[in-house]
């Protein structure tokens, strides 16, 4: 494979004069006006560019990318204002078409782009109509850009920005390509300013989440000026001007106008057009990219369409239609289809030019048929899959050809299994680890809260009591409108702070004019978080917002932040603001909603993902310190979780049931887990994930990586589909660009396309990757149905879901998968939940050709103290195996151009090469750096159940504890066997539960698991350095009350503890006896009666025990599994459990008919 001759660099994107690039959809809208300025520069214009409008999906993070490349547009005269809002931007953005008419220009002209996401395009009609009558300069020029997310990815609406363009007489361009969006930018500016009109652009989420090698070539675009008389005083901007003569201009010069532009250019053509007449296919925008491709897979080329007397036209612009040239494409046909996403424009208006001509077509269908029935639907998006069926359908009915019959019957047979799959985990975004928003959505007991748009728009599916929500900056305004007319007198609000500078502030405005009950929550996260971590405009702050609010006329103001000690006592905030710290959140909220009126409160905690960033680069300070839990203390009962709400708490299946973990990879420092009620936490400093140092000695040796044969070849006479799954947030869209990147390098054709949106937040990502020979050979971004030739697994969560199964095939797939069981957001709301691992390896085996399954976090995570590692590992494994069509040598190129964590990724990936080809030896080097590890359930049986526990129940208390144990387990099973022989379910729920019972954590025990050499062992595999280390208890005897809710508050101790938990780990002779100091508490005697009571009841059990209600008993003796934590949390536990025996023991008692299995089922 020959590699491009020229060094490739990351800003050639903005830098290279000629030639291909390699670029996403946003990116192609930074580059589009530095070409438009060279453009001009190379006709002798002197002008520059304005560039204005607000963030959101799909044009989130178009923003971030302009200010990255600043010093690109500033050496092409290219002025960035991030607007405030939608619509200020797009009067910002009409001003800068007014230079001149009331002061002198400095530049012959401005060209001016808007963008906006589809609700904010509505929010902007006002500006867009005046703007749009008044026209644009000469040599300026306007481009609006619709950020359209039309299947609601990551949006409130599903949206459609067309109908808004035609209210407001604005031409529309929809591009089907990353390649267009530079092709039609350029053209739209040139008829703005031909036409004096703005422009817009549709810019659709496949498009702008996507990525491609484009052509740069500054005469790539030619503009033929149309043969069409416009008037001496022209069509442009102008003052004075007379609004009806705006409204004549617009409609009898410029429109006009704009058709001539249209035609001159060929921006609708016809593109096949040999043959009869049978069936014209008319397409815009993304819908035209999936009908090439729909031809491609159904085999249908230029010559095949003449045959078969197909033709196509391509509208480049679907509003205004041109008319001449859909008349002559459509004259004598026999049929026309058209495809477009959404409502029909494309479709009514050759209807309406059509409906007089004496040659129109015989049919004119596409969202109905000639029957009136649905056709192609204005619900989502159309997919290759649905336009090939359509497609074929529609041809066969006039014309018989066997082959594309074929086709069409193998489309119908082949529709996957994609039906939702029962008792497995599920992938579902939810907020980041130590998100600010883990703690500020929290609301007081008995009250409500109503969501917004942004991150914590997520609290509406955790258990936060929040629900509803309105558009972008009516937050809680729809309180004025419910709250006379319902019970509850008052209701929280939360605001996310780029929300309230964006228009959120009238909201409370209003909410104070009509005095309504409602406690806005403004979460000062000192970031737009959702899109990219953009600061918000203006830059507020919490001491800011507080004298805004003041002056609206709200009088209870109250901040509260995880540091208050950063606001000193010269801290300038509004009158009667009080400061707290996070940790009296619920006494703080619980005073606000008995304030009369509006109150607030700012929670000021710096995003998670933000302070990740800051801290990888140095711009904020990385604190010392991290939490670890003592698995032999923790009693997995997810109070850690309940109180942080954090996924970075993750299960851990260990001998004595499952545990809980700090993933070290994900931890980002927030802390407030340490605050679950809970002995197993410690803060260590000075620690550092000890994992194996990457030194040219001890990386993988070259003598042995030499060895490596050389991946097999693909053939990319078609595109090579590639669906990588994974984590939102974790790196796994990195795979894609190095894969587009490495292809590029190699002169293939590649588009990469990354379904992102709201799943960034821990949700199910995909990436659609096509590699072909040439970039003319792919059409669509998406891989369709059953076409997946690799599906790389870095989540066998996602692989299972419809979305990705419907591309999987059986005889064609072949699967990687890490098939590490990273937890689902499920597991912090429910510390039971059922992961479901077996069956999902199932799920996947039985939907593909072949499997690899690789737990690639485990060994990433050993080898290089990180799981991001693993990304890079599972695509060396995958490319070794032959299933990516790219040399290693361009991955490793790809991977040091990208310039992030070199030597970590570079070593991953070839490690990775190493797994495909000796998987042993892999794991042979990992494993001494491995730590946590988890038991296979599987093969823990009966015997290491009672040896484990008779083990450890001696050294507990002593050996007589122990043999008691003991004699209850045998008396068990000797019971149980009498029942049925070699049946095991009663006698492993008694020796477990029996034994979770009789080993009860008091202050004896909790002293002993820290100081009998495990803790120690565990935590120096953990980490490395000059640990020191903090205790977080809360010793009955000796903790403080919380004032708000009178239960124990944990203490902070030092190491220095460490000799007195070894004294008096060495006092447990006294448990239980009269001299016992602790056994004289409630607990501790609640927990010495359950052992009793548990005995007690199941003596009675086995006495009865028979075949009809074993069942039963084993649910009976299971009940201890409910038991878990310590003080209040073990207290509320231990209160269900007992409703539950109460429950069974009554079933049981009843002796009714029947199996007693069945009853207890019920």
């Amino acid at each position: 494979m020959e590699l491009k001759s020229k060094k490739i660099t990351l800003d050639d994107k903005y830098t290279l004069e000629e030639g291909r690039v390699y670029i996403t959809g946003t990116q192609a809208l930074v580059r589009l006006p530095i070409i438009q300025r060279q453009k001009d520069k190379s006709q002798n214009l002197n002008t520059a560019a304005f560039i204005s409008g607000y963030r959101g999906s799909p044009l989130g993070m178009y923003d971030k990318s302009l200010w990255t490349a600043k010093k690109f547009l500033k050496n092409n005269d290219i002025n960035f204002e991030s607007g405030l809002n939608e619509d200020l931007a797009a009067t910002a953005v009409w001003g800068s078409q007014q230079s001149g008419l009331i002061s002198k220009s400095t530049k012959d002209g401005v060209f001016g782009i808007w963008y906006g996401k589809g609700p904010g395009v509505d929010r902007s009609g006002d500006a867009f109509k005046h703007a749009n009558s008044a026209g644009t300069s000469p040599q300026g020029g306007v481009l609006a850009l619709l950020g359209d997310d039309h299947t609601a990815k990551s949006s409130t609406l599903a949206h459609q920005s067309e109908y808004a363009m035609v209210d407001a007489q604005i031409p529309i361009l929809n591009p089907s390509n990353v390649q267009e969006l530079l092709d039609y930018g350029l053209i739209g500016i040139a008829l703005s300013r031909y036409a004096g009109v703005w422009v817009s652009m549709k810019c659709v989420t496949a498009t702008m989440d996507s990525s491609a090698s484009v052509n740069i070539d500054l005469d790539r675009i030619k503009i033929n000026t149309p043969e069409h008389t416009l008037p001496e005083e022209g069509v442009h901007i102008r003052w004075p001007d007379d609004v009806l003569g705006q409204e004549t201009r617009l409609n009898k010069i410029k429109i006009p106008a704009v058709k001539a532009f249209i035609k001159a250019n060929k921006i609708n053509q016809s593109i096949w057009s040999k043959g009869n007449k049978n069936i014209g296919i008319v397409a815009t925008g993304k819908g035209y990219a999936e009908v090439r491709q729909a031809l491609s897979d159904l085999g249908i080329d230029e010559e095949y369409a003449s045959q078969i007397g197909l033709h196509l036209f391509k509208v480049g612009m679907p509003w205004p239609l041109e008319e001449s040239s859909i008349i002559d494409f459509c004259e004598n046909m026999n049929e026309v289809l058209v495809f477009e996403e959404k409502r029909p424009l494309v479709e009514d208006q050759i209807k309406e030019i059509l409906f007089n001509k004496t040659n129109r077509p015989k049919k004119i269908i596409g969202k109905r048929d000639e029957d009136g029935k649905e056709l192609i639907s204005s619900i989502g998006e159309l997919t290759p899959d649905f336009v090939s069926e359509i497609i074929a359908e529609r041809v066969t009915l006039n014309y018989k050809d066997e082959n594309l019959l074929k086709k069409l019957r193998i489309i119908k047979q082949n529709e996957p299994d994609t039906a939702a799959v029962q008792g497995i985990a599920n992938r579902t975004p939810y907020f980041c680890s130590g998100c600010p928003h883990n703690s500020s959505t929290k609301v007081p007991e008995g009250s409500k809260a109503m969501a917004g748009i942004g991150c914590h728009f997520m609290a509406a599916w955790m258990d936060r009591d929040t629900d509803l929500f309105t558009h972008m900056g009516g937050e809680g305004a729809n309180w004025i409108g419910m709250s006379a007319f319902v019970e509850d007198s008052h209701i929280f609000q939360n605001i996310g702070d780029g929300t309230y500078t964006h228009s959120g502030i009238l909201a409370i405005r209003a909410s104070v004019a009509a005095k309504v009950n409602i406690t806005y929550k403004i979460l000062f996260n000192d970031a737009t978080a959702m899109t990219g971590g953009q600061p918000a405009e203006g830059v507020p702050t919490p001491a800011r917002i507080s004298h805004q609010l003041y002056g609206e006329g709200v009088k209870r103001i109250a901040v509260v932040s995880d540091e208050p000690e950063k606001y000193g006592v010269n801290a300038n905030f509004a009158e009667g603001t009080t400061i707290n710290h996070r940790s009296e959140i619920d006494q703080v909220q619980k005073e606000l909603r008995s304030w009369p009126g509006v109150t607030v409160m700012i929670y000021d905690q710096t995003c998670a993902t933000e302070k990740r960033r800051r801290r990888k680069r140095g711009l904020m300070e990385d604190p010392d310190k991290r939490s670890f839990i003592n698995d032999a203390v923790c009693e997995g009962c997810g109070d850690c979780s309940k109180t942080s709400n954090c996924i970075s708490i993750e299960p851990l299946e260990t001998k004595f049931g499952r545990k809980r973990k700090v993933n070290q990879s994900t931890c980002n420092k927030d802390f407030s887990c340490v605050d679950g009620f809970c002995p197993s936490f410690v803060t260590v400093q000075g620690a550092t994930p000890r994992k194996r140092k990457i030194t040219a000695a001890s990386d993988l040796p070259m003598d042995i990586f030499n060895k490596l044969p050389k991946p097999k070849e693909i053939n990319l006479d078609k595109p090579f589909d590639i669906v990588v799954t994974g984590i939102g947030g974790t790196g796994v869209v990195t795979i894609g660009a190095l894969i587009g990147m490495a292809s590029h390098m190699e002169n293939k054709g590649v588009s990469v396309l990354d379904q992102v949106g709201v799943a960034q937040k821990g949700g199910a990502v995909l990436s659609h990757i096509r590699v072909a020979s040439t970039p003319e050979k792919i059409h669509s971004v998406k891989v369709g149905k059953t076409s997946a030739d690799l599906i790389l697994g870095c989540d066998m969560v996602v692989v299972t879901t419809s979305p990705v199964r419907e591309l999987m095939n059986i005889n064609s797939t072949h699967s990687i998968i890490n098939d590490h069981e990273t937890p689902v957001a499920g597991f912090v709301l429910d510390p039971d939940h059922s992961f479901g691992g077996k069956r999902i390896r199932q799920i996947i085996e039985k939907s593909s050709k072949e499997t690899n399954f690789i737990n690639a976090i485990k060994i990433a995570t050993a080898m290089f103290g990180d799981s991001i590692a693993s990304n890079m590992f599972i695509t060396g494994y995958a490319l070794q195996k032959g299933f990516i069509p790219v040399l290693p040598e361009s991955m490793e190129e790809a991977i040091k151009l990208n310039n992030i964590a070199v030597n970590m990724n570079l070593s991953a990936f070839r490690w990775g090469r190493m797994a495909a080809y000796d998987y042993k030896y892999v794991e042979k080097e990992a494993a001494p750096f491995m730590n946590n590890i988890e038991i296979d359930k599987d093969e823990y049986g009966l015997k290491e159940i009672i040896k484990d526990r008779k083990g450890f129940l001696k050294n507990y208390q002593n050996k007589q504890y122990s043999n008691s144990y003991l004699d209850f387990v045998n008396k068990t099973i000797k019971q149980e066997n009498k029942i049925e022989k070699g049946k095991e379910d009663l006698s492993i729920a008694v020796a477990k539960y029996l034994y979770k019972l009789m080993a009860y954590k008091d202050e004896y025990e909790v002293a002993r698991l820290y100081t009998n050499g495990e803790f120690k062992e565990k935590l120096h595999k953990a980490f490395e350095g000059d640990l020191k280390l903090k205790f977080h208890v809360a010793p009955p005897l000796f903790s403080p009350k919380d004032p708000n809710t009178g239960k124990l508050k944990k203490i902070t101790l030092g190491s220095w503890i460490l000799p007195v938990f070894k004294v008096l780990s060495k006092l447990k002779f006294l448990r239980g006896t009269i001299l016992d100091p602790f056994g004289k508490t409630k607990e501790r005697k609640m927990e010495r009666f359950l052992i009793e009571q548990y005995k007690n009841d199941l003596n009675k059990i086995l006495n009865e025990l028979n075949s009809k209600n074993i069942s039963l008993a084993v649910q009976i003796a299971s009940i201890p599994e409910m038991i878990r934590g310590y003080g209040h949390v073990k207290e509320e536990n231990i209160k269900k459990a007992e409703r539950k025996r109460e429950e069974l023991l009554e079933i049981w008692n009843s002796k009714e008919d029947g199996p007693i299995s069945a009853i207890a089922a019920e």
